[in-house]
């Protein structure tokens, strides 16, 4: 299937109401923080959405810091549909298993 790349403004409004997600280049990422505990699970979750999506973020995990970052392949490497769909699936993820965007207070 096909990617089309989105716009700056495209980009702008899926990523408005998704918590610690920016655009970087033609790169989204996030970083969270979580529990160690809480980690594996969250991982796996991850995974199943990544494999249900048959999209797949780069995800770098250092003790309790996970680095997310997407864009499409098939799209030249652009920001695409699959790119904020998987970052809004991951933020539910995040949520449920007690993750919070770096930098967050909350």
């Amino acid at each position: 299937m096909s990617a089309t790349p989105l716009t700056d403004a495209e980009i702008s409004q899926a990523l408005a109401p998704l918590a610690g997600w920016r655009a970087d280049g033609s790169t989204l990422r996030a970083t969270y923080t979580i529990g160690r505990n809480d980690l594996p699970g969250f991982y796996a979750s991850l995974a199943a959405a990544e494999d249900a999506a048959d999209h797949h973020a780069r995800v770098a995990m250092l003790y309790t810091t996970v680095d997310l970052e997407l864009n499409t392949h098939d799209a030249g490497g652009a920001i695409t549909h699959r790119d904020t769909d998987l970052a809004g699936r991951i933020v539910e993820l995040a949520e449920e298993h007690g993750a919070t965007p770096a930098g967050d207070k909350g």
